[in-house]
């Protein structure tokens, strides 16, 4: 009988192995499937180096060494994780049907573009897609919500657009769903989710009222709405809807009406961002009964009110962040008991008051900024003592004063210091030295005094402008070789620039203008350096400039104006493409122009007036498209001026005069649309004027006085209706003034036409339509007949200028300050320049006025100038009566004339007459 039974055994294993053959053929097979389609989508990325370990292999080793590949015990691909590899390419490449048993695939991270493939969904066993941070477009694959496995779906950060679809929400199994940083729109519709804790869909295109199908997922712990366009109220309801919270962002949309209270009942609720909205009705006070909270953020509302004191309350607070939110009270002296708070920030508001000592008691402060507000009086020592964690300390743009505290040097951890733009008085401390992490510091616009202290650690910003520092720049300054940015504009300081300033390898921006330095700039200054910013403006600076300051041929901003710098320019300007502002005036630089510079496409503004300059105007200057001004006064450049020069279309200002040029303008200069201001005075020009051009023209003040011009007045000024300033004095014109000139150009506030010229016949009585003229100069022609009655109604020079010469040089000081104190919250973004509203830098409309016997400019002050001079014409007639109701006039000269009758008796009313000239 035993033989049976081992017959039956062995019948039994036989049938037992032919049927594992199939199994283990398909298992096979899968192997292989995965194998050629892995290698596959890697060929199809370009075979990148990340992985490289992907090689034709056995299916163990497909398991054990690839990259990123897990298997499951039967051999099967069952994740595959390549974050963060640089992965460039797409996922059309990748056989989804190739990998049954996949459960996560993790792609985060790379640079993977073009769209997700619809054929994901044949992934069937995924519960973990995560395709965030990469270049993705196109839309989301509504076969994506056929994953009913799917867990955990990531698709943030990449360039995915249309609407949302809403197969997603009947993913049965979802928990986690981020589909933040794209350009999707709201879904058509969009069911309930009862599975999902973390929602995330911030920074896209989805707007209208808060969203109905979020507040039906009750089991959201973490929701994250911002940056997108939703509008109206916070729901009331959201505390019954979503009672789980833990964490809510709505920040930067467009909610508004008040924060509810009801907010109070999310009992687990830790952070709370709804900056960046319309929310009004200020602070409200239950805030303060939410114990739990550790994130509070505000900010961005017109919230308006005063900064509760129960906010004191939250022991558990660690950010708070009400800035920009029209908060109007005194900082609370219960914040002091935040003991756990690291960062606040309440700038941007009307806070008044003191910095209180008590907020010592924020023992863990990290970021502390109350910037753009009222705040007044010290600041107090005992917070830098007592704050050990302590890296950012921001209180710019208040009014404090005081000295600045040395316990500054107990914060060891300082990286970032800003006092700028308050009432600080006293000297740098020399504790700040010892701050060994400090980064940034920024102590411009106060009234410091003394000198700059020798050492400041490791800095890489560095401002001190605007105060009052002097002494010498301390050679020790060659010791800070992180430094990026020095900017000490706008002192006293005095004594030549030290050697050891070439040792700053990283330096990119140098501000010393306006100042008292003087002697040469060390020779190897911009040895191997990228500067971008260098300003040696207004000071006595002299010799030659180095030779390789712009080496690097990063230079984008220099300027050396009003010094007494001389020799050639550095060679290596020319190749500076880069350059956007220039300015060399007021020098004793020769060289030839033409050399000095070469192709400058993006070159704004370049001035080089007042200098030794010779040479041509180079044809590559109708490359410079960017161009915005262009001043090269007071030269030696020659020769004719070419009809290239027509192609700077951006060009508003230009000022050729007192050079040597010659030739005729071309005639194509008044097709320059943008052009605003020309001046051309003082050359050998000579030639007639266009007849007329075939539009508007948008020059305000034109001056092409002392050259060799002739024809009669130029009929083309008709259409320059915006003129406000002409003169055309010292030149070879002739013939009657136009009727029109009272019509066409009515704006006209000085109008300049002596000496030289031939102008005859009588002055036409339209010109007293010139309601703004406050400056007529007609002396040295062949005018005849009457003074016309009619400048009785010049209304410009009838009524007394309100505004002193003293009021307005101060109002100028207060707007050069205003300028800088506008500015920035780091040295970076608020780079200064000279001002070009100061004395040396102005750069106003000009002329030139016979003024109490000798001739004189007036720039700065020319709209404070009322005057007419009509000497040395043919007028016969008597001085009209009206001429005493311009009660604004400071000067009148009628001398040399043919004049009969009487002077008005009430002439002596003019009473700001400083000239009066009559025979």
């Amino acid at each position: 009988m035993a033989r049976p039974a081992g017959r039956l055994a062995l019948t039994v294993t036989f049938l037992l192995l032919l049927a594992t053959v199939p199994e283990a053929s398909n298992a096979a097979a899968t192997s292989h499937a995965q194998t050629d389609a892995l290698l596959a989508w890697k060929s199809s990325l370009g075979d990148p180096h990340a992985l490289s370990t992907w090689t034709d292999a056995t299916a163990a080793s497909i398991c054990t060494t690839w990259r990123g590949v897990a298997c499951d015990a039967a051999g099967r691909v069952a994740s595959l994780r390549l974050r963060g590899l640089s992965l460039a390419g797409g996922l059309g490449a990748l056989d989804a049907a190739a990998f049954p048993g996949l459960a996560a695939l993790d792609l985060n991270g790379n640079n993977l573009a073009g769209p997700i493939p619809a054929s994901l969904s044949r992934l069937r066993a995924l519960d973990t897609l995560d395709l965030g941070s990469n270049g993705l477009d196109g839309t989301i694959p509504p076969q994506i919500g056929d994953l009913s496995g799917l867990v955990d779906l990531r698709l943030y950060n990449n360039n995915l657009a249309g609407a949302i679809p809403h197969q997603l929400s009947k993913l049965p199994k979802i928990v986690h769903l981020d589909l933040g940083s794209n350009f999707l729109t709201n879904p058509d519709k969009f069911d309930p989710m009862p599975t999902v804790a973390f929602l995330s869909l911030y920074l896209n295109y989805l707007n209208g009222s808060f969203p109905e199908f979020v507040l039906r997922s009750g089991n959201v712990t973490y929701l994250d709405l911002s940056q997108n366009g939703y509008s109206g109220p916070i729901p009331d309801v959201l505390p019954e809807r979503l009672p789980n919270l833990r964490w809510l962002n709505l920040s930067a949309n467009a909610f508004s009406g008040r924060i509810p209270a009801s907010l109070a009942r999310l009992t687990s609720l830790q952070d709370l961002h709804v900056g960046g909205n319309n929310l009004t009705g200020g602070v409200p006070d239950f805030l303060g009964s939410m114990s739990q909270l550790r994130v509070l953020e505000l900010g961005g509302n017109p919230l308006g009110g005063p900064l509760p004191r129960v906010l004191g309350r939250l022991k558990m607070l660690q950010h708070l962040d009400v800035n920009n939110a029209g908060l109007v009270s005194t900082l609370p002296p219960e914040l002091g008991s935040l003991t756990n708070l690291e960062s606040i920030d309440l700038s941007g508001n009307q806070l008044s008051g003191s910095l209180l000592a008590s907020f010592a008691g924020m023992q863990k402060m990290r970021e502390f900024g109350v910037s753009s507000n009222n705040l007044t009086g010290e600041i107090p020592g005992r917070l830098f003592a007592s704050w050990p964690e302590l890296i950012s300390f921001e209180v710019q743009s208040n009014s404090l004063t005081g000295k600045i505290p040395p316990e500054v040097g107990k914060a060891t951890k300082l990286e970032f210091l800003y006092l700028f733009s308050n009432n600080l008085t006293g000297s740098i401390p020399p504790e700040l030295g010892e701050l060994a992490n400090l980064t940034e510091l920024d102590l411009s616009v106060n009234s410091l005094t003394g000198p700059i202290p020798s050492s400041f650690g490791s800095l890489k910003q560095l401002a001190l402008f605007f105060n009052g520092l002097t002494g010498k720049i301390p050679p020790e300054i060659g010791n800070m070789t992180a430094l990026q940015v020095l900017d000490v504009n706008t002192n006293h300081l005095e004594g030549e620039l030290p050697s050891t300033i070439s040792s700053l390898r990283n330096l990119q921006y140098l501000a010393l203008f306006d100042n008292n330095l003087s002697g040469t700039i060390p020779s190897d200054f911009g040895e191997g350096l990228a500067l971008t910013d260098v300003s040696f403006a207004n000071n006595s600076f002299s010799g030659e400039l180095p030779r390789r300051l712009c080496e690097g041929l990063a230079l984008q901003n220099f300027t050396a104006n009003h010094n007494n710098f001389s020799g050639e320019l550095p060679p290596c300007l020319r190749y500076c493409t880069g350059m956007y502002r220039l300015r060399l005036d007021q020098n004793n630089f020769t060289g030839d122009l033409s050399e000095a510079f070469g192709v400058h496409p993006s070159l704004y503004y370049l001035d080089v007036s007042g200098n030794q300059l010779t040479g041509r105007l180079s044809l590559d200057w109708s490359q410079y498209s960017s161009l915005n001004t262009l001043i090269i006064r007071g030269n030696h450049i020659s020769g004719n001026i070419g009809a290239s020069f027509c192609s700077l279309s951006s060009l508003m200002s230009l000022d050729l005069s007192n050079n040597q040029l010659s030739g005729e303008l071309p005639g194509c200069w008044w097709n320059l649309q943008s052009l605003e201001f020309m001046d051309v005075s003082g050359n050998i020009f000579s030639g007639e004027f266009a007849a007329s051009a075939s539009y508007d023209l948008p020059l305000q003040s034109l001056h092409i006085d002392n050259n060799n011009f002739f024809g009669v007045f130029p009929p083309i000024i008709q259409k320059c209706k915006e003129l406000r300033t002409l003169d055309l004095g010292d030149n070879n014109f002739f013939g009657n003034i136009p009727s029109w000139i009272g019509t066409s150009v009515q704006l006209i506030r000085v109008l300049r036409l002596r000496s030289n010229n031939n102008f005859s016949g009588i002055i036409p009585s339209e010109l007293s339509l010139l309601s703004d003229l406050h400056l007529l100069d007609m002396a040295n022609n062949n005018f005849i007949g009457s003074i016309p009655r009619s400048f009785g109604n010049l209304s410009s020079m009838k009524q007394p200028e309100k505004a002193s010469m003293e009021s307005f040089q101060k109002h100028d000081i207060h707007l050069q300050l205003a300028l800088v104190q506008e500015s920035r919250v780091s040295v970076f973004s608020r780079k200064t320049e000279p001002d070009p509203q100061s004395p040396k830098d102005q750069y106003r409309d000009r002329i030139n006025i016979f003024w109490k016997g000798n001739e004189q400019t007036f720039q700065r002050t020319i709209e404070f100038v009322t005057g007419i001079d009509l000497s040395n014409n043919s007028f016969s007639d008597g001085i009209p009566e009206e001429i005493v109701y311009l009660q604004g006039l400071r000067f009148l000269n009628l001398s040399r004339n043919n004049p009969s009758g009487s002077i008005p008796e009430r002439i002596g009313m003019l009473s700001l007459l400083e000239s009066l000239v009559l025979y």
